[in-house]
């Protein structure tokens, strides 16, 4: 298992390139096995959670190869399970019931990670689909669903789920007749599948908002399609160069997807400037100053900003809060952070921030992807020497994070533990 070795106290500078969206390149990906014919995805980044992906459209009858950040596939003859030992690693892999279903009439998908339904996220996706005709089993942990062939219906979601929206847009894109949904994500990945498939001949109208209009065709065909940058990566990138209080250059950084997150992050006196070039420049302005954020569904604060903020509020003078209304248990990272100097305060679902003048390197462990991300940043500006186990989260939605870092001069390096 791997660790990463951080002596912090560097202040970045250089230029550090974007990689394409992993919470867009995975369900793209399992659109694929909507496509009669071959697809070529381009800026696909290399990360466990796509190969992962690869390895299941595999199984499932759909011929793929990926190098160099372009994504082939071509299916060729559809099967309709998909076994636990690809699906307990990842949740998304859920998102394969929408296209089994609407071309097979039939899915048994293990349940994502051994999780009973119940209150999860996946209930949702389920509920969605019944409505449109398919029904649901659970049989000795799979989710097993059948339909007669998708009809199209009104659905209203309880709560805009991105998961849920996605794998109602690949179900609907083949249905028969229109399918209305309403409440849904708005999220800039959604808008991405949508384009994939509307480049791929499917009728879709309003992606973007929360009603989305989709008239179903008969079939997909293949197309040829980039996947957008990954805006959390940016993201976390921002908060590197205003923590390390350093000067880092963004080649590829969705400005217009992160607007939010900007807005945050000059009001705690981080400056970012769109260059002539394309690029964007983040630096200080002065010291960095506390703030407070509440996380909402697109276009509200990014719950998967969430922690890399935190880590740039436990060095900004006074103090800040983080309300978290996505999900309930995210702020494990917190007592990683205590580990290492951070003052917060933790009350239900918000975590009262106190800067301190500076952190301090300490062994600690992630806890899930953005979590590793928090605790990478704390430890690029903490005195001294971090340890940072269990990183395998980190390599799931961060593609050569140490290499980029090392590249604008952070002293990091892997090592096996």
């Amino acid at each position: 298992m791997d660790k990463l070795i951080i002596e912090g106290g560097v202040p970045l500078k250089g230029t550090i390139k974007v990689s394409g969206s992993k919470n867009a390149a995975l369900p793209i990906l399992t659109a694929c096995l909507l496509a009669k014919g071959p697809v070529r995805l381009t800026n696909v980044p290399h990360l466990r959670d796509i190969s992962t992906t690869l390895k299941l459209l595999n199984i499932l009858g759909c011929e793929t190869t990926f190098e160099n950040g372009v994504v082939t596939a071509q299916v060729k003859e559809l099967k309709p399970e998909a076994p636990y030992d690809l699906v307990k690693t990842m949740r998304a892999s859920v998102l394969c019931l929408g296209p089994l279903l609407g071309l097979l009439g039939e899915a048994k998908v293990a349940l994502p990670g051994g999780c009973a339904i119940g209150a999860r996220p996946v209930d949702l996706h389920l509920k969605a689909l019944e409505r449109m005709g398919a029904r649901f089993i659970l049989d000795s942990g799979y989710i097993h669903g059948i339909s007669g062939g998708l009809v199209g219906a009104r659905i209203m979601f309880d709560f805009p789920t991105v998961g849920g929206t996605e794998n109602l847009l690949m179900a609907a894109s083949v249905a028969k007749g229109c399918t209305i949904l309403e409440n849904c994500a708005r999220e800039p990945e959604v808008v991405d599948l949508a384009n994939f498939l509307i480049a791929c001949g499917a009728r879709i109208q309003g992606a973007g908002t929360s009603v989305i209009e989709v008239e179903g065709v008969r079939q997909l065909n293949g197309c040829e399609y980039a996947v957008m940058p990954d805006r959390i990566e940016a993201g976390t990138y921002l908060v590197a160069g205003a923590i390390t209080d350093g000067e880092i250059y963004l080649e590829g950084c969705p400005v217009a997807e992160l607007d939010v997150l900007i807005t945050k992050l000059r009001e705690m006196n981080v400056g970012i400037e769109e260059q002539t070039d394309g690029t964007v420049l983040v630096r200080r302005n002065g010291p960095l100053m506390g703030v407070d954020v509440v996380t909402q569904p697109h276009p509200g604060f990014p719950t998967d900003m969430q922690a890399q903020v935190m880590a740039l509020m436990c060095v900004a003078e006074g103090s800040s809060s983080i309300q978290e209304k996505i999900f309930e248990n995210r702020f494990m990272h917190v007592s990683e952070l205590a580990r290492m100097g951070a003052r917060i305060t933790l009350k239900d679902r918000t975590a009262m921030v106190r800067g301190v003048e500076h952190l301090e390197g300490a062994p600690v462990m992630a806890s899930d992807l953005r979590a590793s991300a928090s605790l990478v940043l704390a430890a690029l500006v903490a005195k001294g020497t971090t340890e940072i186990q269990r990183i395998y989260h980190l390599d799931r939605g961060y593609e050569r994070m140490e290499e980029k870092l090392s590249a604008v001069g952070a002293r990091i390096r892997r090592e096996q533990e």
